[in-house]
């Protein structure tokens, strides 16, 4: 009798294992905001696409620099020989010059060309907001898999456990003659089967330790399982789908990709429009001839240049950059469709999650009942062994889709959230020092000379 309530006992702590997996006390446990924080400041791939958007930034000075003056200057020195008449004559000569030329009309190239760069510029920084959701989804998943995963591990080695309770139990009826050796076979096939599901466990955990490195820097320790995500979650498909047109970064660098291929196609038009320039220079040389043996000049020039024939290439490229704007408006249509779709499948994973839960524990209640009432059955001689081994492998089953119903409703939110575009560090509360990427912009934007980065490198 002793040994049938220990069988109960244990298989009860695989369902306190599970409940508690992960769990540990508040002052010890890393949140999962502590690990998306960690993530957010941490991931190469999020630093990466930050050092990307830097680089955009100076796409603006660039084209700013049609604004400005360029500047230049020349020196040049040599030696000359000549021979006339039977007379030799050496000469050096050398010269040094600058000059300087602004244009002041360029079609209004500079103009295009810089709100070209802006909108490159905005549009890069959504595909940061877009990468950065990204991140924080990956370290969300990887944080919940974990958990799930330790808490597989805990419930088949209770498993292991109770199966091999199942086979000392069956050698001891058999060697007292109340039992067959085909009971004990079964009962240490199914003990067999349990220490596979083990290992298989084990390896899980360990793939879903190493993911968790790779996108949160840190290795997987205390784990909290406390990771609701619900206060984010919108209350209705509609909602979702309304937020996701506003917030959705995906839409918006669309957006803004649809303005810089307008100004492109602006920009290239100007180069069939007139420039109007001013050039000066001045010049010192010596020895300038045999005659001479310093001179000064200086010069201002007016310059405007009229494009009559260009060969066909400019009106080839503003037709190209007409047909990309035009694919770019297509392209902006297929992410709205893309975001509307993935909403709309978030919404429905996430809903089923939440009903999965509620049938899975009603399973698991069930099932627990029904195990031990077949192990007070077989104590009694009226079920064998093979029922108390199905219906443990029942309640294992059952289990595992409780484990994995909840994991699923986690990871659903939050792939909800990020599908809606609200999953960054702002939205989620996150404790860490924000990035603003305005920061970069300003301080290269007006910038006219100078090789070091804002940061020193």
């Amino acid at each position: 009798m002793e040994r049938w309530v220990g069988m109960r006992k244990t298989v009860k702590a695989a369902a306190l294992s599970i409940a508690m997996a992960g769990a540990v006390s508040a002052a010890q446990a890393e949140t999962i905001k502590e690990a998306l924080a960690l993530a957010y400041s941490s991931n190469p791939t999020l630093n990466a696409a930050r050092a990307e958007l830097r680089g955009v930034d100076e796409n603006v000075p660039q084209a700013l620099a049609g604004w400005r003056p360029t500047v230049s200057a020349t020196v040049q020195g040599g030696g000359s020989w000549a021979s006339s008449d039977g007379f030799e004559t050496y000469r050096n000569n050398a010269s040094i010059g600058l000059s300087v030329s602004q244009a002041l009309f360029r079609g209004f190239r500079t103009v295009n060309s810089t709100r070209q760069a802006e909108a490159l510029v905005k549009a890069q920084r959504e595909s940061l907001a877009a990468t950065e959701q990204d991140t924080l989804l990956s370290a969300a998943q990887a944080y919940v898999d974990v958990i799930r995963d330790t808490a597989l591990v805990s419930l088949q080695r209770s498993d292991l456990q109770f199966l091999s309770e199942q086979v000392r139990a069956a050698k001891d009826r058999f060697d007292v003659g109340e039992g067959t050796r085909t009971d004990v076979s079964q009962a240490d096939a199914r003990r067999a089967e349990a220490q596979a599901n083990l290992n298989t466990a084990l390896a899980n955990l360990n793939t879903s330790r190493a993911v968790y490195r790779q996108v949160v820097g840190a290795e997987a320790k205390n784990l909290s399982a406390d990771t609701s995500i619900s206060r984010l979650v919108p209350r209705s498909v509609d909602e979702a789908l309304k937020i996701s047109e506003d917030q959705q970064p995906l839409i918006r660098q669309s957006q803004h990709l649809v303005d810089a291929a307008i100004y492109a196609v602006k920009a290239i038009e100007g180069e069939m429009l007139p420039t109007v320039s001013l050039e000066g220079s001045v010049n010192r040389s010596w020895n300038p001839s045999t005659t001479v043996s310093q001179a000064n000049t200086a010069s201002v020039l007016g310059r405007v240049t009229i494009p009559i024939y260009q060969a066909g290439s400019v009106s080839s490229r503003v037709r190209q950059a007409k047909e990309e704007l035009g694919q770019t408006r297509l392209q902006l249509d297929v992410v709205r469709a893309q975001v509307r779709a993935n909403v709309i499948s978030a919404w429905g994973v996430y809903q089923a999650a939440e009903a999965s839960i509620s049938a899975a524990q009603s399973a698991v209640e069930a099932q627990q009942l029904a195990l031990d009432g077949v192990i007070e059955e077989q104590r009694v001689g009226q079920r064998t062994t093979l029922d108390v081994l199905d219906a443990q492998r029942e309640l294992v089953n059952q289990r595992v889709n409780l484990v994995t119903a909840q994991r699923n409703r986690i990871v659903g939110g939050y792939q909800l959230v990020s599908a809606v575009g609200r999953l960054d560090a702002e939205d989620l509360s996150l404790q860490v020092s924000h990035y603003k990427p305005v920061e970069h912009y300003k301080a290269v934007r007006d910038k006219w000379f100078g090789l070091r980065t804002p940061d020193g490198r």
